[in-house]
Formats: C-alpha cells, structure tokens, sequence
C-alpha cells in the first residue's frame, strides 16, 4: 500500500508560481510513474503532467506545456509540481496519483494510488 500527500497549495495572482509538492510513503516508489491530475468545481478530474519511474520520461497536457514542470526525487520518495504563469484557469484541486509500473500514462483509470489533494487557487 503507498500513501500519498500532496502539499503547496494556496491563493496566488494570476502570473504567479507555485509548487506543489506529493509525500510517498514505501519503498518502491523509485518503481512506479507518477502523476499530477487537477479538478475543477464542477468538471471532470484531468491530467495534468506525469513523470516515468526513473524520471526520463516526462508527458504533459497541451494546457500546461511550458508553464509547468514535474521531476522528482526518488532518493525523497517525493514528486514535485512546478507551475508558473499562473492562470485563473489552472484553479483547481491538484492531486498526485502513482501507478505500479514503470511507464506514465494520461489515463488517470489506470493509477493505482491517489492522494487527497490540495487546493490551487489563482486569483486577484
């Protein structure tokens, strides 16, 4: 079982920047792809960025490309969310998901472990 905890965020003004940040317990988490998804009131939840197991591989959505950057930290067992440019349209609850092979994918059905998420508002 892997526990996520997901923590960075806040109200911040359009252009601004954030980072979030996911907390995994266990010790395969070098093992597994990881994944940042985001849900708005009243939307479906979508993805977001994902990143392989090793870090190699990185897959965005067109909405984010350019602005946001994942990486992690296996040595941390943590997965990072760097997002600039901040948009009225990025507000949203931002969780991470893992999944228990190596490969990220966009398909969120296809993570096997979901955080309780943290709040992103961008707002002035």
């Amino acid at each position: 079982q892997v526990q996520l905890v997901e923590s960075g965020g806040e109200l911040v003004q359009p252009g601004g920047s954030l980072r979030l940040s996911c907390a995994a317990s266990g010790r395969t988490f070098s093992s597994y792809a990881m994944g940042w998804f985001r849900q708005a009131p009243g939307k479906e939840r979508l993805f977001v960025a994902g990143i392989s197991a090793s870090g190699g591989s990185t897959y965005y959505a067109d909405s984010v490309k350019d602005r946001f950057t994942i990486s992690r930290d296996n040595a941390k067992n943590t997965v990072y969310l760097q997002m600039n440019n901040l948009k009225p349209e990025d507000t949203a609850v931002y969780f991470c998901a893992a999944r228990r092979v190596r490969m990220v994918v966009a398909d969120g059905s296809r993570y096997d472990y979901w955080g309780q998420g943290t709040q992103v508002t961008v707002s002035s």
